[in-house]
């Protein structure tokens, strides 16, 4: 996928030079025809899709200097290649420590622009994933730092917005994989709740006779087996935020107790003399259709109309394709950092192919078929073949396997196991050029391994013929002292055989 370079240079020759080299690389290049004209274009419409500016320094008006002055102050998201006439250690210092972050001398290598702006671009796409996962870590993420582009995507989060401006209990309704946590986690991050602790509870992986406890929490021999006090995650997430992922799926007897607790902001722990006071938001997710399970009995109408006072429905993933190009680019460089893989991107068929599929799994699906391409990938971009179980569902693709390697020819001569050939003696069967049989059975002719003392003494004596008993030799080869190799002779009584 292309990301966008801005080229900075007032030289008009030296101008079309880099971009065509830029675009050459496989990246989106925006041309400035000097410093103000490039201050202009970072406010203007494109401006926010900018990742890396080359920038020359030796401008008439607007210069280099004052162009890193103001990406300090305003956008310090984007890496800065400086480019000089001079070359002269002074002036690169000076620029770098105005926030350039590499440089180039004029006139400019290819290779060395190109690894670069590689470098560069795989810096800042690591540094955003690992302020992102800090934010979330931290209960501080907020729809700003969602991948999310699309329109359907930009509704959600307008309703995220509203709702966090408020205590107002939450469900969010979507497919499994579309993301229903991270929406959640969105919402504490831009609540006054931001920072505190995020509790998530997946309501459909807890025993049944369990749940009680992990959710409300126990008093010490309460129960059999409850040899401590526990404290449950209401409790944990007091002055925070409770996810209840799956809430479809609680017991019936457990839907009265949440119903209470939300109602009265209070808890009974398991053999507990008294309740508990919370203070926490509750947000659930459900991928179940909570009308029709209220409609059946299986959910209780009073408690479905205590969570659902604000719902939001995520889309699934197949009707906002706008998502897919920067949720793949994401992946690729999360993926590619673990890994240790110099993997730079995907090329525009790949993304194609996979703007075509339908994700029945969402964003955990599309997450795992970038992982697998990755694993599979033998160039540094992502092709249609490695993705073969995408392609085989969507028309006009195909992935192409690369053949297995053809079955080793079996060893001559056939039949029973032997030791001992390899080369141009296992060819003939025979120590080359002598004519004298060469490989000792490993088992007898009815299938059984021969005794080791045997297949010793056939060791030994080939050693003699191939080597023509030059006893030095032999002993060598076989890694035995000469007088040990005798002993050997002696008592497996090859001297008489030979």
């Amino acid at each position: 996928m292309a990301q966008a370079v801005l080229i900075v240079d007032d030289d008009p020759t030296q101008q079309r030079i880099l971009y065509e080299m830029i675009r050459r690389f496989g990246y989106e290049a925006h041309c400035a025809q000097g410093g103000k004209e490039a201050l202009d274009f970072l406010g203007g419409p494109k401006g926010k899709e900018i990742a890396l500016m080359v920038l020359d320094l030796m401008m008439p008006e607007v210069d280099g200097m004052q162009v890193l002055d103001y990406l300090g102050a305003h956008r310090k998201d984007v890496a800065v290649i400086i480019q000089t006439s001079f070359g002269s250690i002074e002036t690169v210092v000076k620029a770098m420590r105005a926030g350039a972050d590499d440089f180039v001398v004029k006139p400019v290598n290819p290779e060395r622009l190109k690894v670069s702006i590689q470098n560069l671009l795989k810096v800042n796409a690591l540094t955003e994933e690992v302020k992102r996962l800090n934010a979330k870590a931290t209960g501080q993420l907020t729809f700003d730092g969602l991948i999310a582009e699309s329109p359907a995507m930009a509704a959600v989060a307008r309703l995220g917005r509203r709702a966090a401006a408020s205590n107002i209990p939450i469900l969010i309704e979507g497919e499994s994989g579309v993301g229903k946590e991270m929406i959640a986690r969105a919402i504490q991050g831009e609540s006054d709740r931001r920072g505190k602790p995020f509790v998530t509870v997946n309501c459909g992986a807890i025993p049944e006779n369990l749940v009680e406890s992990i959710l409300f929490g126990h008093e010490k021999g309460s129960f059999t087996g409850a040899v401590q006090k526990h404290i449950g995650k209401f409790q944990e997430a007091d002055g925070g935020t409770l996810f209840l992922d799956e809430v479809g799926e609680l017991p019936a007897d457990i839907q009265v107790k949440l119903l209470r607790a939300i109602q009265e902001g209070e808890i009974d722990p398991v053999g507990a003399r008294k309740p508990v006071k919370i203070n926490i938001r509750i947000i659930s997710a459900t991928n179940r259709d909570m009308i029709d399970m209220v409609k059946r009995g299986a959910f209780r109408e009073d408690l479905y109309y205590r969570l659902n006072v604000f719902p939001i429905m995520v889309p699934p993933l197949r009707e906002r394709l706008a998502d897919i190009p920067p949720l793949v680019e994401h992946f690729i460089v999360r993926f590619a950092a673990e890994e240790g893989r110099k993997i730079r991107g995907i090329s525009p068929r790949a993304l194609a192919m996979l703007q075509s599929y339908s994700w029945p799994g969402n964003v955990r699906q599309l997450e795992n078929a970038v992982f697998r391409a990755i694993v599979l990938c033998e160039g540094d971009m992502l092709e249609v073949d490695d993705f073969p179980q995408i392609a085989a569902q969507v028309k006009g693709y195909e992935a192409r396997i690369p053949p297995a390697p053809p079955p080793r020819e079996p060893a001559k001569p056939t039949g029973p196991a032997v030791l001992g050939l390899e080369g141009e003696d296992a060819a003939s069967g025979q120590i080359a050029g002598t004519g004298v049989p060469l490989g000792i059975p490993a088992v007898t002719s009815g299938g059984h391994i021969r005794k080791l003392e045997e297949v010793e003494a056939d060791m030994i004596r080939l050693a003699m013929q191939r080597y023509r008993g030059q006893m030095s030799e032999v002993a060598r080869k076989l890694g035995i002292g000469r007088s040990t190799l005798y002993r050997k002779i002696r008592d497996l009584g090859l001297e008489a055989k030979m």
